[in-house]
């Protein structure tokens, strides 16, 4: 009874020296991010990594100290080892999706195609990388929504990544206007507008061409250079409110489709009429 006693009391300290020094190490490598990873060169989506895998380190220490001291789980172990073959392939199979996502989620962080802060656009969604965990991303889209990507899933994506040296990203806007409008004059406006907003870069490489003819209008492209893409969505939408109310004031038309409705007993009237 003694022992068993003294057992559970060895097991209770193990468990709670383990958490203790677990937080410390966690609290003193979150805290000292910037003296640390200064000292040692390394970026902070990196050393998140590194900070985790040293606590997991830590919590696996605890827990093999802790099947150690029980004779049961002890034997258990070494039998398991003794039929690893088996064992291991079913343990395997258990644990693939978990273990493929902490891999690459140890090769994102050596790789690096995207770091913490990094604005980027995987399928559909863009936002900004706000964490890397070992088994999964957090992506921060700008509706402040929190989408949640298993690392082995992300790390087989296409990813435009338009934080890596913050370049300027070359945009477009399309506008529709009438046929019977003026080209020359909605291509002026256009490009009036353009000049006047600070976040766009006008320069040579700015552009108004007409790109597409459709059904109801004539399509007309904006391209211009933004300073990074960070830029872009607000340029866009500011353009597209500017070119909008010079357009009323000029007489540009922007088309919309419309239909013509033929009643049968008016067709057959038009008909007789005839």
């Amino acid at each position: 009874m003694n022992e068993t006693v003294y057992l559970i009391v060895k097991i209770l300290i193990t468990i709670l020296i383990t958490f203790v020094i677990g937080s410390i190490v966690n609290r003193i490598l979150r805290i000292g991010f910037k003296d640390i990873s200064t000292r040692i060169k390394v970026d902070e989506t990196r050393y998140t990594i590194i900070r985790r895998l040293t606590v997991v380190f830590i919590y696996f220490i605890g827990c093999t100290v802790i099947i150690n001291m029980i004779p049961q789980l002890d034997l258990a172990a070494k039998s398991l080892l003794a039929a690893s073959g088996v064992v291991g392939i079913i343990l395997a199979l258990a644990a693939q999706a978990t273990v493929s996502n902490v891999i690459s989620g140890i090769s994102i962080a050596i790789s690096q195609p995207f770091r913490v802060g990094d604005i980027v656009d995987i399928d559909d969604i863009y936002g900004t990388i706000e964490d890397i965990t070992l088994r999964h991303t957090i992506i921060k889209t700008w509706q402040n929504k929190r989408v949640i990507i298993p690392n082995s899933i992300i790390g087989n994506k296409t990813i435009n990544n338009w934080s890596l040296k913050e370049l300027p990203v070359y945009w477009y806007v399309d506008f529709g206007i009438s046929y019977d409008s003026d080209i020359d004059l909605a291509r002026s406006i256009i490009l009036e507008e353009m000049r006047k907003d600070e976040n766009i870069v006008f320069n040579d490489e700015v552009s108004v061409k007409l790109i597409d003819f459709k059904d109801f209008s004539i399509i007309l492209r904006a391209s211009f250079w933004v300073p990074s893409r960070r830029y872009a969505w607000d340029a866009s939408c500011k353009l597209r409110e500017t070119v909008k109310k010079r357009f009323d004031e000029e007489g540009i038309e922007i088309p919309f489709p419309y239909r013509t409705i033929i009643f049968k007993k008016d067709l057959e009237r038009k008909i007789k009429n005839q």
